[in-house]
């Protein structure tokens, strides 16, 4: 089995990555399949058992494969809710999250939308209904109301049916959520906010149920832009109130 040399500063921790990452990448490992024992997978690699042993044991705690007692290492399909919790702790500390996160946002869910309108099932129209009167119901919840808001777009990249944009779209889904919430909020203190919420879904719905890609695409750009707005406005009575005191 011819393996890639490693590169210059490479540790052998980083060769074991690499080593399996590319062969899976390949097809030539999938799941299910065992690797090599690790003796042979050192002495291969040309790296020490307990690196190897270290590797593996970081690759079963992310889920990529399953150490089993006397039957040695099987390489597993991943569970990419891992990169849900991944993703929030790597951003968490970084500014200006929210807004960084909206650009990968509208770039998944615009073109969720267009691939939406061609290959939405009947199935997908309801679950989209559904989580549309969701949103009718829990207006004035900020909580509720966001986990309904967060379901309708969701249901948008379901709808799209690629499943790598799906992943990205989970792979954010704590931070979108949060964002989904906070944004429920302004609807106390920017009052035009609720019937936007409302008509501004059912538009969105409308465009992916007449299979219009175009109109769908406008219309759910214009629903972030008009989002961004409102976040402002609230921004802007939040602070006048405050200025008018001399606080």
């Amino acid at each position: 089995m011819d393996i890639a040399r490693p590169n210059e500063g490479q540790t052998g921790f980083e060769l074991v990555f690499a080593f399996l990452r590319e062969r899976l990448l390949a097809g030539s490992l999938r799941p299910g399949d065992r690797l090599l024992p690790e003796r042979e997978l050192a002495a291969l690699l040309g790296v020490s058992r307990p690196i190897v042993r270290e590797a593996l044991r970081a690759l079963n705690a992310l889920g990529i494969v399953e150490i089993r007692e006397r039957s040695g290492t099987v390489v597993r399909t991943p569970d990419v809710t891992v990169l849900n919790d991944f993703f929030a702790f790597a951003l968490a500390q970084q500014d200006g999250l929210g807004d960084d996160v909206m650009q990968a946002r509208i770039a998944v869910e615009c073109q969720s939308i267009r691939l939406a309108c061609a290959n939405a099932s009947v199935a997908d129209l309801e679950r989209l209904q559904r989580a549309l009167q969701r949103i009718v119901e829990t207006i004035d919840d900020h909580e509720a109301g966001g986990a309904a808001d967060y379901a309708f777009h969701r249901a948008i990249v379901t709808a799209g049916g690629s499943r790598t944009l799906g992943v990205l779209h989970d792979a954010m889904a704590h931070v979108l959520m949060r964002s989904h919430i906070a944004r429920r909020e302004l609807v106390q203190v920017v009052a035009p906010m609720r019937a936007y919420l409302i008509e501004d879904h059912r538009r969105i719905f409308d465009a992916i149920a007449a299979r219009d890609p175009a109109r769908a695409d406008a219309v759910l750009r214009e629903h972030f832009a008009i989002g961004d707005d409102f976040r402002r406005q609230a921004a802007l009575a939040v602070s006048t109130p405050a200025r008018a005191t001399g606080r």
